[in-house]
């Protein structure tokens, strides 16, 4: 098995798991159905290729919030494209400035085509919705040995370098971690309809997935690593 692990970042992203008529959430973090989405669409798999959907399905997925962004919401107006009939106001919810680092674990074949075809995708990737466009390169590195706890836990930092800035107090940061949960895990495991079963417009479906949420510490490569203070050195040396 092996690991591939992505960099999603851009100035909105939005994952939604669920839609009540026109109003769109988006989830704290990344969902499954989103990123197999994404790397379909660099691959070139069409939406109604359900055969082609089903082994990026099987995926093992995992997400690290390595900058939870803030959430913002805007209102949305649109017409008919035909009528050209005013459409109701939807209210759509984003997350801005964020980035995350996803993890996918499977066949080293693959996960080998997917990671060339981030970098000449035959459609252009997006961070949930059509108008979230990453603002960096998605592919980060495809790990050949370990797996997906490996790999999220030793990926490193990919927040912004002003975000970085404001932690640089700190010798290593804590970041939460939203993993698909292992046999053994399930009993204390959430769930999300983000499991893709189909991606055509005439039936989209999707599945119940069980993921466990943990925290990890990471080095922070701006760490200022100030030397240990400890206040009872001052008393030792009153009393020498």
């Amino acid at each position: 098995m092996s690991v591939l692990t992505l960099r999603l970042a851009g100035p909105l992203q939005s994952w939604g798991a669920s839609a009540r008529f026109t109003r769109r959430t988006t989830e704290s973090a990344p969902t499954k159905s989103g990123v197999i989405g994404l790397l379909a669409a660099a691959a070139g798999i069409e939406r109604g290729d359900d055969h082609h959907l089903t082994p990026l399905a099987a995926l093992r997925f995992g997400v690290r919030i390595d900058q939870p962004g803030t959430r913002v919401r805007d209102f949305h107006t649109a017409h008919h494209a035909v009528t050209g009939k005013s459409m109701p106001l939807s209210e759509r919810f984003y997350l801005a400035d964020a980035v995350f680092v996803a993890a996918l674990e499977g066949d080293h074949q693959l996960l080998t085509e997917l990671h060339a075809a981030l970098r000449a995708p035959v459609y252009p990737p997006f961070l949930g919705r059509r108008s979230c466009l990453p603002s960096l390169p998605i592919e980060l590195t495809l790990h050949d040995h370990g797996g997906i706890k490996d790999a999220l836990h030793d990926e490193a930092w990919q927040a912004s370098p002003w975000y970085r800035k404001q932690h640089r107090n700190q010798n290593d940061v804590e970041l939460t971690v939203l993993r698909e949960a292992d046999e053994d895990e399930h009993n204390t495991a959430d769930t999300l309809r983000d499991q893709p079963l189909s991606f055509a417009a005439a039936h989209r479906r999707h599945a119940l997935r069980t993921y466990v949420s943990y925290s990890v510490r990471i080095p922070n490569p701006l760490a200022r690593h100030l030397p240990r203070h400890d206040p009872f050195d001052a008393l030792d040396e009153e009393s020498a």
